[in-house]
């Protein structure tokens, strides 16, 4: 259950990155809601999680799902380039995010 929480937790940071980009420093009022509460969500669920996984596995594995499905949402949305070495690397991040739990 913890690493299922974990992964969930690792989506919801992703949301929150897009939604802090978009808030234009707060300014608006959705995207600035959104923030707040999908950091909540994502800092409890890590939280969580990391009473019964290892610090260092958790927080790799969490931060490795938000910074790549961040990246993978901003070359789906134009905001920027995908390339093949952009993508090379963001699969080999996922490499050792799979390599983490197969550890742990």
């Amino acid at each position: 259950m913890a690493w299922f929480v974990l992964v969930v937790s690792g989506m919801m940071e992703a949301v929150w990155a897009v939604a802090l980009a978009r808030s234009e420093g707060f300014h608006r009022v959705v995207p600035s809601v959104l923030f707040v509460v999908f950091l909540a969500g994502s800092l409890g669920g890590l939280a969580w999680a990391m009473t019964s996984l290892p610090t260092g596995t958790a927080y790799a594995v969490w931060t490795g799902i938000g910074a790549t499905l961040t990246a993978v949402w901003s070359m789906a949305s134009g905001a920027e380039r995908a390339t093949t070495a952009r993508v090379g690397l963001l699969v080999l991040l996922v490499g050792c995010v799979v390599g983490l739990k197969a550890v742990a």
